[in-house]
């Protein structure tokens, strides 16, 4: 599964720099190993996964507001990780790490079994080309193997702007037994309190676009 093309914007100087200055504090280096989540963190606290997170804005609120939780970060366009890492520095942020990595390869190798409490996934591209449709993050497989991911109880959150995509999102999850749609079969969430309205869906409303929302809950 690959759901992205690494189309890097330009990364401004200090978006680099914090790379040099925060990346040993912040940064998830890549093994194909299993990480002790518990020895990643100063403190052990249910873990929330965001994937894609952009210019971190969402989870710079997330670990702000949600002081006991930890997060972890990916996102594989490097702007967007320096951005973060900076905020995080300035606000002397320690529950969160950052991968700068493709999301599945991490899922697969690093994160332990049912060891997440939420994954969040929210505005990925909708490839909304038919012919690209095979390079959306959302699909079955995924789908599944976020559900070996997350412990039973745990939550799945999706979020989207383009109404066939959202269609798409609550057939696949609807469609796997793992997961249980809070709404019920069929039906979206309403935004929960936990999730910002960012620039970029600021962007998209003023643009007349929708925003749906999906919770699923792990059997």
């Amino acid at each position: 599964m690959r759901s992205f093309v690494l189309r890097q914007g330009r990364i401004t100087p200090a978006q680099q720099q914090a790379f040099e200055a925060h990346w040993s504090r912040y940064g998830l280096e890549y093994s194909a190993h299993e990480i002790d989540l518990e020895a990643l963190f100063p403190r052990p606290a249910p873990t929330v996964l965001e994937i894609g997170f952009g210019n971190g804005e969402q989870l710079l609120h997330a670990a702000l507001h949600e002081s006991a939780r930890n997060f972890i970060g990916i996102e594989v366009h490097r702007p967007g990780v320096g951005r973060l890492m900076n905020a995080l520095a300035e606000s002397n942020l320690s529950n969160v790490r950052i991968s700068n990595h493709d999301a599945v390869e991490v899922l697969e190798h690093q994160i332990p079994a049912h060891s997440l409490d939420e994954v969040r996934i929210y505005f990925p591209d909708p490839w909304p080309k038919k012919r690209h449709h095979k390079r959306r993050l959302i699909q079955p497989a995924l789908v599944a193997l976020l559900a070996t991911r997350v412990r039973p109880g745990g939550l799945l959150h999706l979020a989207t702007d383009w109404a066939e995509y959202a269609e798409h999102m609550l057939e696949v999850v609807d469609a796997c037994p793992q997961w249980r749609n809070r709404a019920g079969l069929g039906s979206y969430s309403a935004a929960p309190e936990w999730r910002i309205q960012t620039h970029f869906e600021k962007r998209g409303v003023r643009l007349g676009h929708g925003v749906w929302d999906l919770i699923h809950e792990r059997t």
